[in-house]
């Protein structure tokens, strides 16, 4: 099949009648990444999917299912990562009384070293094969966990958190490698399913960060992560075939590049700048949400607001569907609908600073736009430029979570000095920057 054949092919012919280079005998390959001849790092075999036949066509099928689910599970363990502190703000507060006014900054960092990581290590993946950059950010990353875990100051979680965020880009080198594999007909489905994987995984990591700190307290849900990517890790080496690279250039100037693919592209700039304010409109409300939930009336511990994430993953669940309208009807008109949920949303939460219930509906309508927004963006950026796509990626997620970290910030901001009323407006404002960037050029394709 084509989409498998983009992952496994040998290398072709050029003009000249000369062949491709072998990457496992490059020396250019060498050095950081290393050969690719250890058996261990090969991944396994998929050449038996190359055949036309239709057994063979309903087993390619299968396969492209199955890899799609895997790549949706690596990208969702990995980016869960940056969202476990979010509920635990209150538990650093108590464990550091004497930094407690500092707290926020622990996932302000984060995210910020998630747009770190997205510029410096997610480029890789047009150079590199993206299966063994995935295991040596798992290796990093466990190291970083655990560093979190036994912090014995605020300063010190603080680092470890940065670095949590670098390396939890393991994430983005998954929807790049979806997208791959996918024939264009299909690329927004595609996207889809590793996206919700994604977002079940950010949204899903409150629920269960809640719960651990809540029985066992929140140093062990940095551990239990650790276990999470140990495990995934064994997986991966089993089942995750190795990528094919689509660049040459030195890691200089496959950064410079990106610069080049911002100025060439109107859509690549406007769908950034969209995603970013989404983002933000999105963080200022989840990083603010245990503190609001801690206070009266309510007086709910991590555990509760930890629970909004099986909420939210309700909304997760229409990522594949909103890829399937992206691929029928345009990503516009999808983006268009989704900035209107997010605004909605922030006017459902204004209404709702003492209900549940009020708090539940707001969280579903915002996902739900956060995500499909994502979805279509993603879609039209990736086909901006088929051989550059996690540079592409990169430019788009640095930006979305340079986004994230402002609302995070802002969010803890304005919740000092106005409340939740505050929130809830500054939400507003997000999502109206993202309507102002989208529409503006609507009539410019």
């Amino acid at each position: 099949m084509p989409y498998f054949a983009r992952v496994t092919r040998e290398p072709q012919p050029n003009m000249n009648g000369s062949h491709g280079r072998d990457r496992q005998h490059d020396p250019s390959c060498s050095g950081m990444i290393g050969t690719l001849e250890d058996r261990a790092w090969a991944g396994p075999s998929i050449a038996p999917l190359m055949s036309t036949s239709d057994a063979s066509t309903s087993a390619s099928d299968r396969s492209l299912r199955g890899l799609l689910l895997l790549l949706a599970t690596i990208a969702g363990v990995a980016v869960a990562n940056i969202y476990y502190n979010q509920p635990l703000l209150d538990n650093f507060r108590e464990s550091f009384p004497t930094s407690a006014s500092w707290v926020g900054a622990v996932p302000a960092v984060t995210q910020l070293g998630y747009a770190a990581g997205m510029l410096l290590l997610a480029p890789l993946g047009d150079r590199f094969d993206r299966r063994r950059l995935i295991l040596l950010q798992i290796v990093g990353m466990c190291v970083a966990l655990v560093t979190a875990a036994t912090a014995p100051t605020l300063p010190v979680l603080i680092v470890a958190s940065l670095a949590i965020g670098v390396l939890a880009t393991i994430a983005q080198q998954a929807v790049p490698f979806a997208a791959e594999l996918a024939p264009p007909a299909q690329r927004g489905h595609a996207v889809g399913t590793v996206m919700s994987g994604l977002l079940l995984g950010i949204l899903l990591a409150r629920t269960a960060a809640g719960v651990i700190a809540q029985y066992l307290g929140w140093r062990a849900v940095f551990g239990a992560s650790v276990v999470a990517l140990l495990a995934l890790a064994v997986v991966i080496v089993m089942r995750l075939p190795k990528s094919q690279p689509t660049s040459t250039l030195s890691y200089g100037k496959l950064l410079i590049s990106m610069w080049h693919l911002v100025v060439e592209h109107r859509a690549l700039r406007e769908a950034s700048l969209t995603g970013a304010a989404m983002f933000a409109a999105f963080s200022i409300f989840w990083s603010v949400l245990a503190l609001l939930l801690a206070g009266a009336p309510f007086h709910l511990g991590p555990q509760a607001a930890g629970l909004f994430g099986i909420v939210g993953a309700a909304g997760a669940m229409a990522a594949p569907l909103a890829g399937k309208f992206s691929d029928r009807r345009g990503p516009r008109a999808i983006i268009t609908v989704s900035i209107g949920l997010v605004a909605l949303s922030f006017v459902v939460f204004g209404l709702s600073a003492a209900s549940i219930a009020g708090l539940v509906v707001g969280v579903i309508v915002l996902d739900v736009g956060v995500q499909a927004a994502q979805i279509s963006n993603q879609s039209r950026i990736y086909a901006l430029k088929p051989d550059a796509r996690s540079r592409v990626n990169t430019v788009y997620m640095v930006a979305y979570f340079i986004g994230g970290a402002v609302g995070s910030g802002v969010g803890a901001v304005v919740w000092a000095g106005f409340g939740w009323g505050g929130v809830c407006v500054a939400g507003v404002g997000f999502a109206g920057l993202a309507a102002w960037n989208h529409l503006r050029l609507s009539g410019k394709g």
